[in-house]
């Protein structure tokens, strides 16, 4: 006969209390855009030792090999910067977070690229979609980079905005059509072909702590769409109170910091050395993509 399994409880510090890091509460919610939000609604850990955050479940996977002992915060931080400034990344998957989101779906199209997370999203074959629709500020609606082709610039003249939102308006009346359809008996998963991609939907999004700051690295970017990026900030806001440290190491050594190629060292040390700045940069790098971008690098040192 096999021996039942023993469960044995091994606190991380003995006789220290669990807090619930979300306060008992089950979701904290950040609206974004006009009708949108993002929720978190769990954490893995969601209990840690009182005085501490979730950043102590990293510090206590990266100390595994020889075990947790009784580190104090102090020690935590200090590891947890070395972990990130030396991109130790597999501490860092040791706390996980679910969402719930609304966006529309340009902004869930843009985000579901980021295929590190569980995901599962509101079915338009199985129910009616929503007659909500994001419609922008008339200062948010931009004009096309003349630098970026992907992306937007500054806001456009008013006139303008204002026929892009009337245009928004005559596309949001589609959903009339698609209502009565549905109503006499269109196939859902057809009807919705018709919709604009204005329009909202919704789902629940799980990732570790690791692939999360990936995404926010590249989201909270000021070259990423305004729309996405308002949710990314957002969500970032809700994570900081729950690992402090690590969202801290994350800014001061990711986010904002300045990362150099081996063309740009190779090229910044020559201008140091006396060379001309624009005879380097010409020599060095073989296209002018490149050479904005280390020229946009150089200023920010300045």
């Amino acid at each position: 006969m096999e021996k039942p399994v023993q469960l044995i409880d091994i606190p991380y510090e003995p006789g220290v209390k669990m807090i619930d890091l979300m306060r008992g509460n089950s979701r904290i919610e950040a609206k974004v855009l006009d009708q949108g939000f993002v929720a978190l609604i769990d954490v893995m850990p969601r209990l840690v030792p009182q005085g501490r955050t979730a950043d102590y479940a990293i510090a206590r996977a990266a100390r595994v090999s020889y075990g947790v002992g009784t580190k104090r915060v102090s020690e935590d931080e200090g590891l947890i910067r070395y972990l990130m400034r030396h991109r130790h990344t597999t501490p860092f998957e040791m706390v996980e977070f679910q969402f719930h989101a609304k966006m529309p779906i340009f902004v869930a199209r843009q985000w579901i690229r980021h295929r590190t997370a569980n995901v599962n999203e509101y079915s338009g074959r199985y129910s009616i979609m929503p007659d909500e629709f994001y419609r922008p500020e008339i200062e948010d609606v931009r004009t096309q980079s003349n630098s970026n082709k992907q992306g937007g610039g500054k806001s456009m003249d008013e006139q303008t905005a204002e026929e892009f939102l009337d245009f928004l308006t005559r596309t949001e009346q589609s959903y009339n059509d698609y209502k009565t359809l549905t109503g006499k008996g269109v196939a859902r998963e057809l009807a919705r072909i018709g919709l604009p991609q204005s329009i909202y939907t919704q789902w629940y999004w799980k990732i570790d702590l690791h692939n999360l700051l990936h995404f926010l690295g590249l989201r909270m970017d000021s070259h990423a769409q305004f729309e996405i990026r308002k949710y990314a900030n957002a969500m970032f806001e809700i994570i900081e109170p729950i690992v402090p440290i690590s969202c801290k190491a994350f800014m001061e050594y990711q986010h904002k910091a300045l990362h150099l190629s081996a063309l740009e060292v190779k090229a910044e040390r020559r201008i140091r050395a006396g060379e001309s700045p624009r005879k380097v940069i010409a020599s060095v790098f073989q296209n002018n993509r490149e050479r904005k971008e280390f020229s946009a690098k150089r200023r920010r040192l300045k």
